[in-house]
C-alpha cells in the first residue's frame, strides 16, 4: 500500500517532465522550421527563386508531420524529423554565406540539364528558332559553348532532314498536277513552294519544269493530231484538236488552221451521214445521239439549224422506243 501510494506520487511529476520535455521539443521545432522558412524566403527574394521555393515546400511539407509526431510522442521519429530539418536549415544557411559567383557555381549544372531538356523538347516539336535561342543561352551565359555548338549541329541536321522531306513531298504533289495537266495549279503551287522554302536549291527550277512539260505535252499532241489526220482518223484528229486548241497561240495555230479546218469539215459530214442513216433506219435514240452531238460541236452551222427543227421529235420517238 505505501508502495503504490507512491508510485501514484510520482506519476504527476513524470507527467509534468514530459510535458516540459515536449514543449521544449515544440519551441525547437518552431525556431527551426521558422529558419528554414526565412532563409527560403530570403534566397527566393535574392533571384533564386527555385531554390527558395523548394525550401518553403520542404518547410510547409514537413512542419505538420513534425509538430504531429511532437504532441503525439512519438520521439524517435521525431528526432529523425529534428535532425532532417537541423540539417536542411545548415545547407541553406551555408548556401545563403556564399557569394553571388559561388551560388551561380553551384546551379550550372542544375540549369545546364534544364536547358538541355529544354532544347531537346524543342528539337522533338521542330521549334527550331526556340532551340537556337537556349543554345545561346547555354553558351553565352553558362560558358557550355563545347555542348552548345554539339546541339548547334544537332538542330541544323534535324531541321535540314525535315526541310528535304516536307520538300520532296511537296515536289511529288508537284508532279502529280503536271500529270494531270493542271497547269495553274501547278503553276500557284511552284509560287507557294518558292514563298515557303526559299533557301532550298531544290525549288528553284520548278517553273521552268512546269513549262517544259507544258511544250512537250503540246509538241505529243500536235504530232498526234498530224498523224491522226494524215491518218482518216477524223474523230481522233478532233478530239485531239480541240485538246490542242489550249495551248498554241494564234501565231502557232496558223500553219495548222488549213487542216484543222479540213479534218473538221470531214467530221461534220461524216456525223451529218451518220444522221441521215440513223433516221433512215428509225434508229430514233443513235439518230438523237448525233443530232445533239452536232449542235454542241458545230453550233453555228446550216446542218445544226436543221436539225434543230426536228430534234424535239426525234428525242419523243426515241424515249417511246422500247
Amino acid at each position: 500500500m505505501p508502495q503504490r501510494a507512491k508510485q501514484g506520487r510520482n506519476e504527476p511529476t513524470r507527467n509534468t517532465a514530459s510535458h516540459s520535455k515536449r514543449g521544449a521539443i515544440l519551441l525547437m521545432l518552431v525556431i527551426l522550421y521558422g529558419s528554414a522558412l526565412g532563409l527560403s524566403v530570403y534566397l527566393a527574394w535574392n533571384g533564386h527563386y527555385a531554390l527558395g521555393a523548394g525550401g518553403a515546400l520542404l518547410v510547409l511539407t514537413l512542419s505538420p508531420v513534425a509538430f504531429g509526431l511532437a504532441l503525439s510522442g512519438g520521439a524517435r521519429q521525431l528526432s529523425e524529423r529534428v535532425d532532417e530539418i537541423t540539417r536542411m536549415v545548415r545547407e541553406f544557411t551555408d548556401l545563403a554565406a556564399l557569394s553571388e559567383d559561388a551560388r551561380r557555381v553551384l546551379s550550372r549544372k542544375n540549369d545546364r540539364e534544364l536547358l538541355s531538356q529544354a532544347i531537346e523538347e524543342d528539337i522533338a516539336n521542330q521549334s527550331w528558332d526556340s532551340a537556337m535561342i537556349l543554345v545561346k543561352e547555354l553558351a553565352d551565359r553558362f560558358g557550355f559553348r563545347t555542348e552548345a555548338e554539339d546541339y548547334r549541329r544537332k538542330i541544323e541536321m534535324a531541321r535540314a532532314q525535315t526541310l528535304d522531306t516536307e520538300v520532296s513531298e511537296a515536289i511529288a504533289y508537284l508532279d502529280g498536277l503536271i500529270i494531270q495537266r493542271r497547269w495553274e495549279a501547278a503553276h500557284a503551287d511552284a509560287a507557294r513552294l518558292l514563298r515557303l522554302y526559299p533557301d532550298s536549291p531544290r525549288v528553284f527550277g520548278l517553273r521552268a519544269r512546269i513549262e517544259q512539260a507544258q511544250r512537250s505535252c503540246k509538241e505529243d499532241l500536235e504530232r498526234r493530231f498530224l498523224l491522226a489526220a494524215k491518218e482518216g482518223k477524223v474523230e481522233e484528229a478532233v478530239a485531239l484538236l480541240k485538246e490542242l486548241d489550249a495551248y498554241l497561240t494564234p501565231l502557232e495555230a496558223e500553219p495548222l488552221r488549213e487542216l484543222a479546218r479540213g479534218v473538221i469539215t470531214k467530221a461534220k459530214e461524216n456525223l451529218g451521214a451518220q444522221f441521215k442513216l440513223a433516221v433512215q433506219d428509225r434508229d430514233w435514240r443513235e439518230a438523237a445521239r448525233l443530232g445533239e452531238r452536232i449542235i454542241n460541236d458545230f453550233p453555228n452551222t446550216r446542218m445544226a439549224a436543221e436539225i434543230r427543227d426536228v430534234i424535239d421529235g426525234i428525242r419523243i420517238r426515241a424515249s417511246a422506243m422500247v
